[in-house]
């Protein structure tokens, strides 16, 4: 028997769990949900659990933007008047960059803080697992609702800046689909840095305050990472967030370059590496 304190797997369970999906493994038991039945059915967990609070939920990714910019501008616009920023007007260019800035953090901190709370103090995953999903289904299901938040956050910036008349272009459009990847590689990240906290909540300040925040001044998203000086500018373009922003601006703009391709696939890499080894590390937690 396996038990956990909410509820209790037995040898068939666990030979269940080893083998799925496929097969009935003993008379009378139906077949597994497929996979991408399985997956979905923990994204849907999730959007019903937000939308139960839409209001409250959605409201900082329309404030927030509206807030930062109005400061900005007034603060900062008069400095850069005539002045193009990476040859874009300096509004334009910290538009586009603060286009990804909630899908980030909203995405780090659904992975982070909330993947933890749902482990060890919801006990969410125990129940979970009492229907018929994997570990791994859970945590692929929990990267997929953080990259449909940061497309959620990156619509809701972008309507925010369009009434400011920024970046009115067509390609602007698509900054759901580079917010649905960034939210992808924030939850890579965060669940990995997840499974490295085991027991105090608050570690997670290290990640926010010693990382991201760090990624929001020196990624581009304030001022071109060229400006930066050696070895700062090289650190910098070693992490995801610079080519993600890259390529936002890319999209909004329609600059392209080989370095938007070649920094998409890093950022695709980077979500298989940091994912795998966040699920090689947390399925055994989630099993306990």
């Amino acid at each position: 028997m396996h038990s956990n304190g909410y509820h209790t797997h037995d040898s068939r369970s666990d030979a269940a769990l080893a083998t799925w999906p496929g097969k009935p493994q003993y008379p009378g038991e139906r077949s597994a949900p497929s996979w991408l039945h399985r997956i979905l059915a923990v994204w849907y967990r999730h959007m019903r659990v937000y939308t139960k609070n839409l209001i409250a939920n959605g409201f900082p990714p329309f404030f927030e933007p509206l807030l930062f910019l109005v400061a900005m501008g007034v603060g900062f616009s008069g400095a850069f008047s005539g002045k193009p920023v990476d040859g874009l007007p300096f509004l334009d260019f910290l538009a586009s960059g603060l286009i990804l800035t909630s899908a980030m953090y909203t995405s780090a901190f659904e992975c982070s803080y909330g993947t933890f709370i749902r482990l060890n103090y919801d006990k969410t995953y125990d129940s979970m697992l009492a229907a018929p999903l994997l570990p791994r289904d859970i945590l692929i299901g929990e990267m997929l609702w953080a990259g449909t938040k940061g497309a959620f956050f990156s619509s809701a910036v972008l309507s925010v800046i369009s009434l400011f008349g920024l970046i009115g272009t067509a390609g602007s459009l698509l900054s759901p689909l580079v917010g649905f990847l960034t939210g992808l590689v924030f939850a890579s990240a965060s669940l990995l840095v997840t499974s490295f906290v085991r027991y105090n909540i608050d570690h997670f300040n290290f990640y926010f305050t010693g990382f991201l925040s760090p990624l929001f001044f020196f990624c581009g998203i304030l001022f071109p990472v060229a400006q930066l000086p050696a070895p700062l500018d090289s650190i910098a373009e070693a992490l995801p967030l610079t080519h993600l922003v890259r390529l936002e601006r890319a999209v909004c703009f329609g600059n392209w370059g080989p370095e938007h391709l070649a920094g998409l696939a890093y950022c695709v890499a980077f979500i298989l590496l940091a994912g795998w080894l966040a699920m090689r590390r947390l399925e055994k937690q989630l099993i306990d």
